[in-house]
């Protein structure tokens, strides 16, 4: 069975494994030790309520029971931009117009933003190359709306989640060579990790602060502003799914968009629903079995996610003693879990 957990510190070697297979591009996930340690120990403390809500980092991973590895990673960050800067690019439009002249061009421009700053953040998705099958993703993904959903208190009102930009089959971004590379002299690995350990303020220092024209890029770097990299398309269709839409922001380094949504539009909370646990019994008629249920615990500081063949019916959901016990509920009847569909239903049309 596989349940999406919130991380312990003993997972900080299963969490580096999975590091090592990211690729570039990814700067939440590096594979830095001493990085992801500090991040486990925040997490726990995010859990444990040992620090404030606007400071917690929530990191869970999705682990296979039988075997106890670590075959997914994802989080969610209660505020960005609190501590350093947090810098999009805003797709904007001038206008230049001449009626003498007859002319009336439209042109798209990149505004350094700090526009983002204080919102709560999806990050750090990764599954395990091997494991990218059946509904493992949507479950990795999915499971946060489930939790968003249990303590909306805990998160901004709005969500944004930065996705990894288009990169060529050998790592390095089309973007960055064309923008970036020019004002900071380094290459786009060496710029992303600066980012990501805490050295931010050099892209205010160098970057300039007045429009860029898009225009003047060439064709390529054009071409992949707010284009995601081939193994983050499944990831984003997940979350346009759950209410997340590209609103014209972009990551700095390689164009990648970030899409936004609202906590109040979001799937999980118009259709999640709190239900209680009755114990399926072998000696029960099967239901059909054509269903997937997201169904997750209550518990803040144990939280555990899994995926169910049953619907949940007027306010109840069977479960058997094994998924009970590893989503760390009680053995009783009015133990409740929330729950809602794992996928969209479609409309007639497009069955």
């Amino acid at each position: 069975m596989k349940v999406v957990r919130a991380i312990r510190k003993e997972d900080l070697e299963g969490l580096l494994s999975l590091a090592t297979k990211t690729g570039g591009g990814m700067t939440t996930l590096k594979p830095d030790k001493k990085m992801l340690s500090r991040r486990i120990d925040v997490a726990c403390d995010s859990f444990s309520e040992k620090i404030s809500p606007e400071h917690r980092d929530y990191l869970f991973v999705l682990e296979e029971t039988d075997s106890n590895e670590l075959i997914g990673v994802c989080a969610i960050k209660s505020r960005v931009g609190l501590e350093e800067p947090f810098y999009n690019y805003r797709i904007g439009t001038l206008v230049h117009s001449s009626k003498a002249l007859n002319v009336y061009l439209r042109m798209d421009t990149l505004y350094l933003s700090n526009d983002l700053t204080g919102s709560s953040e999806l990050c750090s998705l990764f599954l395990h190359p091997e494991h990218r099958s059946g509904i493992n993703g949507k479950l990795l993904s999915k499971s946060r709306f489930l939790f968003i959903a249990q303590f909306p208190h805990l998160f901004n009102e709005k969500f944004i989640s930065e996705l990894r930009g288009f990169q060529r089959p050998d790592g390095s971004s089309p973007f960055w060579d064309n923008l970036g590379r020019h004002f900071f002299k380094m290459d786009f690995n060496r710029a992303d990790d600066l980012s990501i350990v805490g050295k931010k303020s050099f892209i205010a220092e160098l970057m300039p602060r007045y429009p860029l024209y898009v225009t003047y890029l060439a064709q390529e770097a054009q071409e992949v502003i707010g284009k995601v990299h081939v193994d983050t398309a499944p990831a984003r269709r997940l979350l346009e799914e759950e209410g997340f839409s590209y609103q014209g922001y972009v990551d700095i380094f390689d164009a990648g968009p970030v899409l936004q949504a609202r906590i109040n539009e979001l799937r999980s909370a118009q259709v999640s629903e709190l239900v209680e646990v009755e114990t399926y019994d072998s000696a029960m008629r099967d239901e059909p079995v054509n269903v997937s249920t997201l169904v997750a615990n209550t518990n803040l500081k144990n939280y555990r996610a899994i995926v169910s063949n049953r619907a949940a019916r007027d306010g109840k959901i069977l479960l058997t003693d094994e998924q009970q016990q590893v989503l760390c509920c009680p053995l009783q009847k009015d133990a409740q879990l929330r729950v809602m569909p794992l996928s969209v239903k479609k409309r007639a049309h497009e069955e």
